[in-house]
């Protein structure tokens, strides 16, 4: 088997309250390989976004090991750091997080342009990702023009217009109503498929639970569940 997409090794993450501290999580152990469609699931305050963070290098653990695309990332410098994230992981918020002064194109485009990529090389993959979501004909639309549904898909186009080798999802369905939530992980699942790209999601929304292809539950910063599914959605309309 080949080497982990991501490697999790005894980590703990604390953060200081006062002269005491909390401790967000408790000696996590997991792998993930490439292409995998999972989640961390659980209440508020079970550790997720904490652990999602730490895996897209915004965080750093404060004991043990986290590696991914084989850098460590406890050891990566700010602008190690920034690399890592600017050219191979993409993220989804629950708040969209879209420029309101720039189009749906501008929008998309901002991580190539991050990246320094050649014009004719970002407009290129921008209408891809933009064909991918079904948006490209609203490439010129402002960000208050389009749905919550419609924006969370430039939210995704965003996210793998790099084509990364992982997204990081921290609860997209958060702000869709349960129409828009499935299309939103219908094309995120098939983007899994398509891409090979590894999807990990951080979610307590049982919409997203049914998406799944492997669940870890986490209860009090602890592990508390590993389960692997067969996919059950593929080709579902």
């Amino acid at each position: 088997m080949p080497d982990p997409l991501i490697r999790i090794e005894n980590l703990v993450k604390r953060f200081p309250m006062g002269e005491n501290s909390l401790t967000a999580l408790d000696n996590i152990n997991l792998s993930f390989q490439r292409g995998e469609f999972a989640g961390l699931v659980g209440p508020s305050g079970s550790g997720k976004t904490t652990l999602l963070n730490i895996v897209g290098s915004l965080d750093v653990p404060t004991e043990g090991r986290v590696t991914v695309l084989g850098k460590e990332v406890g050891n990566l410098s700010n602008q190690d750091a920034a690399a890592l994230r600017n050219h191979h992981i993409g993220f989804i918020f629950q708040t969209f997080n879209l420029l309101p002064v720039y189009s749906v194109f501008e929008n998309v485009e901002f991580p190539l342009l991050l990246q320094k990529a050649e014009p004719a090389r970002r407009r290129e993959a921008v209408m891809q990702a933009l064909e991918w979501v079904g948006l490209a004909d609203r490439h010129d639309s402002r960000p208050n023009q389009l749905s919550g549904g419609q924006s969370q898909r430039v939210a995704i186009a965003r996210a793998i217009v790099k084509n990364p080798a992982l997204v990081l999802a921290d609860e997209p369905t958060a702000n869709l109503d349960a129409e828009n939530s499935h299309i939103i992980l219908k094309i995120m699942e098939r983007l899994n498929r398509d891409l090979d790209c590894t999807f990990l999601f951080s979610t307590h929304d049982e919409k997203v639970i049914g998406y799944l292809h492997r669940k870890i539950q986490l209860e009090d910063g602890r592990v508390t569940a590993d389960e692997r599914f067969r996919p059950s959605r593929e080709g579902e309309e």
